[in-house]
């Protein structure tokens, strides 16, 4: 008998206290030992609609609601006795006849005894999104059979209602022609074994072969990426590619989830390979290597040849073992050796700021040697033309700077990249595949470095990034540096983390349409969100005190709802306003950690930082607070500009950063300021 788990099983279970969780996993252990185990309790559902619907009993009030049949035990759900029982009897499991997936479907005449009608006549017509569609169309897209009628009748204000009770590949479809997309259908296997092969099915429903798979599966419940990939985000991983490949999407599509699951089915088909899962940030790389070894860990072998660094650390562990002794220049080694060049050259008037930025975004980034190399080096984001003069006197600047840091023994990290390019062109490279996330914001020789050391081979490297989040790097051209994406950038439009409300209202920081500096497009229309919630709340206060007293008021009333402290985050723009957010914490009653490198999201304590240590993360509630006008855009880095054409790369930068942290939130968003209030609150509210 096949023993399989739901996607509904494990968000029910998500739902339920620590100890009752302990209670269920043990039942559902011994539901998989041995199903006509005597200790187990089944009663059959004699009101549910689906003879095969049995529940067993946990505890006194806990109940799992299964689906057993002579091939198979599905775990459906599991609540409270009543809760249990309601559910099981709104539901059937069937066979889709059209596409021939298993879907658990909500039976209709059961929605219209626990709600009201989801459709009356509307009191002014508005336009049928999908009444142009045919039956067989609609049961192409997975529309069960006795939704079709309600699906006819829908229009713009009844949509989100209708999707919520429709399984997942309809609810995409439909919300994806409801923005003008045309939706791909998932092809499902010549002759499957069973509806649950089906690629649609496999995205809510998993076979599971071991104990150790359901311990895995049941142990982060509340990762239900780790088990259920959706059919778009599978072929991604599974594909063979012949050159670089770049997955983007809007923030919560399941960039990082792709990238996981791909470096995990390369180092599963290609045994003995090396494979690198890396990205630009500790803290990311940390979160990264924690979801892979819940990826992985019942496949020991996986995880030995999978490794998970920064890549910063990962190129000057290369250079120590391949090239000699390194000793890493920083960034006051650098402002210092900028001002003593300065001082040795007379007659300029080029601030340190606008110094620092010639240096990091030209003269360091792309590794500049000569005069002449400066003269022809790539200025994207340093746009004010110079004089010939001015520029010769520049460079007399910066190569002095240069000179400092090599006689001093110091490199900086572009220059330890070039270095190990250099290298591996003619040596054998360290890894077979790299994984990259969060690829958006790769420095220049970064990406050099990668295309050396895994480019030549077809499924070498993977990249993962959206550019409507780059907060750290300017634009550059990567098919200049031999790496070549064109054909081979995929878009995930997908949203499995963030509602449609907070998703649009996100949306509207940034333009519909961003492009690469080799006209690369990605188009944040088409995107769909997958689950509805309350609107975001956008407020402005006359001072601080009532705006933390106001963000303290919202944290006591989700806690009211039952949420829990570590599923807050709150983050703001820079170190300078983190004691407003402390304080609105600690008025709530919640105790809390402020993040940094080294400190991670705990459960029992709500999560404050600044917005460029929201990426990667995910909260049920997001406060975003102290967005004045003169804290975003930071005034601190508006003042730094020593180039006018530099301002328009600021905006685009702080811009991101906002939205970064708005889309942090799954199901509830505070946005907050005090008067004057930022310009981008201004944008949020179109």
């Amino acid at each position: 008998m096949n023993f399989l788990i739901a996607d509904t099983f494990t968000a029910s279970l998500a739902r339920l206290t620590g100890e009752e969780q302990k209670a269920v996993k043990t039942t559902a252990f011994d539901l998989q030992m041995n199903p006509a185990s005597p200790g187990l309790s089944f009663h059959r559902l004699d009101r549910a609609k689906d003879k095969n619907f049995w529940s067993v009993r946990v505890n006194r009030d806990l109940r799992i609601i299964v689906h057993r049949s002579e091939s198979s035990l599905l775990l459906c759900y599991v609540g409270h006795h009543d809760d249990a029982y309601a559910w099981a009897e709104r539901r059937r499991l069937e066979t889709h006849p059209k596409t021939g997936a298993a879907q658990l479907v909500e039976i209709r005449e059961r929605v219209e005894e626990i709600a009201a009608p989801l459709y009356r006549a509307p009191a002014q017509s508005k336009p049928l999104l999908f009444a142009s569609l045919s039956d067989d169309e609609l049961l192409g897209y997975g529309v069960p059979q006795e939704w079709i009628t309600d699906v006819r009748q829908a229009d713009e204000d009844r949509l989100l209602a209708l999707v919520n009770h429709l399984p997942g590949e309809a609810a995409e479809a439909l919300l994806e022609i409801a923005v003008g997309g045309k939706p791909q259908v998932a092809q499902a296997p010549i002759k499957p074994a069973s509806p649950f092969d089906h690629p649609d099915a496999q995205r809510r429903f998993r076979l599971v072969g071991s104990l150790e798979e359901l311990q895995r599966a049941l142990e982060f419940p509340w990762e239900r990426w780790a088990i259920f990939l959706h059919p778009d985000q599978r072929q991604m991983v599974e594909r063979s590619y012949n050159g670089p490949v770049r997955v983007s999407g809007s923030a919560g599509t399941g960039k990082t989830v792709v990238a996981l699951h791909r470096a995990a089915y390369l180092a599963r088909n290609n045994p003995g390979a090396r494979v690198l899962l890396t990205t630009f940030s500790p803290m990311l790389v940390a979160d990264l290597e924690a979801k892979l070894r819940r990826l992985v860990n019942n496949e020991p072998q996986l995880a030995e040849q999978i490794e998970v660094k920064p890549l910063e650390d990962v190129a000057c562990r290369l250079y120590r073992t391949q090239v000699g002794e390194l000793r890493l220049a920083g960034e006051e080694d650098v402002r210092q050796a900028l001002q003593l060049a300065a001082a040795g050259v007379t007659g300029h008037r080029f601030t340190l700021q606008f110094l620092r930025a010639e240096w990091e975004q030209v003269v360091d980034a792309w590794q500049v040697e000569t005069w002449e190399e400066y003269r022809k080096a790539p200025r994207l984001g340093r746009k004010t033309r110079l004089p010939e003069a001015q520029r010769r006197m520049l460079w007399d600047i910066l190569s002095a700077a240069k000179q400092e840091l090599s006689q001093r023994g110091l490199m900086t990290l572009a220059g330890v990249c070039v270095r190990l390019a250099s290298h591996f062109s003619s040596n054998p490279p360290p890894f077979d595949f790299i994984v990259v996330d969060e690829a958006q914001d790769l420095a220049p020789m970064n990406l050099k470095l990668l295309g050396v050391l895994a480019g030549k081979r077809g499924d070498g490297l993977f990249f993962c990034g959206d550019l409507g989040q780059r907060i750290f790097q300017q634009p550059f051209s990567w098919k200049a540096l031999g790496v070549d994406i064109r054909g081979r950038s995929k878009t995930l439009r997908v949203n499995y983390r963030t509602s449609h409300q907070i998703r649009t209202q996100a949306d509207r920081l940034l333009d519909g349409e961003l492009s690469d500096a080799d006209g690369n497009l990605e188009r944040r229309s088409g995107t769909i969100s997958v689950f509805d919630g309350p609107a975001p709340e956008l407020r402005s206060f006359d001072n601080e005190a009532e705006e933390i007293r106001a963000v303290s008021d919202w944290f006591r009333k989700l806690a009211g709802y039952g949420l829990k402290p570590g599923e807050f985050g709150v983050f703001v723009r820079s170190a300078h306003e983190l004691p407003r957010a402390k304080r609105a914490v600690e008025d709530a009653g919640l105790a809390y950690i402020v993040l940094d490198d080294g400190a991670r999201p705990g459960e029992g304590q709500v999560s404050i930082g600044t917005m460029h240590l929201a990426k990667g993360l995910e909260f049920r509630a997001v406060s975003v607070m102290a967005c004045d006008d003169e804290v975003i855009p930071s005034q601190e880095r508006l003042s730094e500009v020593g180039d006018e054409a530099d301002l328009e790369e600021v905006y685009n930068t702080e811009r991101h950063l906002l939205y970064v942290a708005c889309t942090r939130a799954r199901d509830y968003l505070l946005v907050s300021a005090v008067n004057p209030v930022s310009e981008f609150m201004a944008d949020l509210r179109i």
